[in-house]
């Protein structure tokens, strides 16, 4: 399985940080925020990633991250020209991912999770991932009946029909670049990631799993300071624990 780590958009939600940087550039703790995500899919066994920038921050990304080497991957580039939504990052993609199934990471969503398992285990279709939020309509909601199979998936809801949260990783099959290129953009012109996965959903081919731990989609201010908090708190205890 290849990876894809999206870190696009201009993030306008954290002017003036992000007036001449990238979000994803920004420090979470000791670390910049793309290491998050890059570790989440080495941790997960993926060592083949490519990652998605801005035009105007690529030299910035280039020289962060380099090859790959550094973190014992491998590391390849594309630019996303215009944010034109989640989605577009399977058809940037597309001739990356070839024939292999892919998982994609927002480079702002920050877990403390090891989806080794599920990335071994992964034959065909595609698996999301939910958690509870307090503030769903931010999100894609995955609606359930009470035997957790999915009755629907919606993009940021005004009125949603429950308080899970699909989080930014997604683990695909192959089909998912042409997949990607049936998608219509939406009102926002945007290519929404909620209507790749209905069309797994419809071929009864998609799987959802729950997220235990912490997840953050750091792309607000409080959420931001959040998991800075939480990723400084669990530092310390690491270093307390190995005194």
């Amino acid at each position: 399985m290849k990876g894809i780590v999206l870190a696009g958009g201009r993030a306008t939600r954290l002017r003036p940080l992000t007036k001449i940087t990238s979000k994803q550039l920004l420090p979470v703790y000791n670390k910049p925020m793309i290491f998050y995500p890059i570790e989440t899919l080495i941790k997960a066994g993926i060592k083949d990633i490519l990652i998605i920038i801005a035009p105007e921050y690529s030299g910035h990304f280039l020289n962060l991250l380099g090859s790959g080497k550094d973190f014992g991957a491998k590391f390849t580039y594309e630019i996303q020209e215009e944010p034109r939504g989640l989605a577009d990052a399977f058809i940037v993609g597309e001739n990356f991912i070839g024939n292999d199934s892919v998982a994609m990471i927002l480079g702002d969503n920050i877990f403390d999770e090891d989806f080794s398992q599920i990335v071994a285990n992964f034959k065909s279709g595609a698996t999301v991932f939910a958690k509870e939020v307090s503030d769903p309509q931010r999100y894609g909601v995955i609606e359930f009946d009470e035997n957790q199979n999915v009755l629907s998936i919606a993009e940021k809801p005004e009125q949603p029909k429950s308080n899970f949260a699909m989080v930014g990783l997604y683990v695909c099959d192959n089909k998912v670049s042409s997949l990607a290129r049936n998608v219509q953009p939406s009102a926002r012109g945007e290519i929404e990631i909620t209507d790749v996965i209905n069309q797994y959903k419809d071929k009864n081919e998609l799987r959802v799993e729950f997220v235990k731990n912490i997840w953050e989609d750091a792309g607000t201010f409080d959420s931001l300071l959040r998991v800075n908090n939480y990723m400084a708190e669990k530092a310390k205890k690491e270093s307390e624990k190995n005194e």
